[in-house]
């Protein structure tokens, strides 16, 4: 299986950083081929603009029509939508690996999905969810948090679960495109662990990578 990790912190010592250095450590000693995009070491753009094609179709600038004339014109996207979007055509999973900002995701990762998921290449017209043109793929979040796990209920702080602020990205990106996903990997409370509860996540999350393939459990699953 070839497996694309989707990285998106601009810190080496992070836990979103460690959680992905066992992504890749578990499943590359599995024999599976792991792919990389580490979106803020690459400098990858997060705003979509005119410069992201080599050529356009000349009329009004509509990005995602370009995007679509872009793919029809045998992929005249910037070289680095190109990258991203072979290493996407190659993989049977992608594993996003991000904190969360503003129930959300940071600008780069949100730039990835603009830019990359692109019409014509991940959607189109009436070519959605069931009939998305990633179909057939899976998809999972592992997502690191700062607030406490009482923040995250329709009682707490933020008046939300963790499942409803996600929707957005799971449902409304995610299965949008046809990806199969998998539930996702969510550590709250990041910043008030301590060594060994951080150690502790480390080897909860390497046993669910270890089993990911082989024993997948779905947020959402097209029949």
């Amino acid at each position: 299986m070839t497996i694309l990790s989707v990285y998106a912190h601009h810190e080496a010592t992070s836990l979103t950083s460690a959680l992905k250095n066992v992504t890749i450590s578990v499943l590359s000693h599995q024999g599976h081929t792991v792919l990389e995009s580490d979106l803020y070491g690459s400098g990858f753009a997060a705003k979509a603009e005119k410069y992201d094609f080599t050529t356009t179709s000349g009329q009004h600038f509509n990005y995602m029509l370009e995007q679509k004339h872009a793919q029809l014109e045998g992929m005249s996207f910037a070289p680095d939508i190109v990258a991203e979007i072979e290493k996407l055509a190659q993989a049977d999973l992608v594993i996003f690996h991000t904190p969360l900002w503003w129930f959300s995701v940071p600008a780069v990762l949100k730039g990835w999905f603009d830019r990359v998921l692109a019409m014509g290449v991940a959607w189109d017209g009436g070519k959605i969810y069931e009939n998305g043109l990633l179909r057939g793929k899976r998809a999972m979040l592992c997502v690191t948090a700062g607030g406490p796990n009482d923040y995250y209920r329709i009682d707490g702080k933020h008046k939300a679960t963790i499942p409803q602020i996600l929707h957005p990205i799971q449902h409304g990106t995610l299965a949008f495109c046809g990806f199969d996903v998998l539930e996702p990997y969510i550590v709250l409370n990041a910043l008030g662990k301590n060594h060994q509860q951080l150690q502790s996540v480390l080897t909860e999350y390497q046993f669910k990578i270890e089993h990911l393939v082989d024993s997948p459990t779905y947020f959402h699953k097209f029949d």
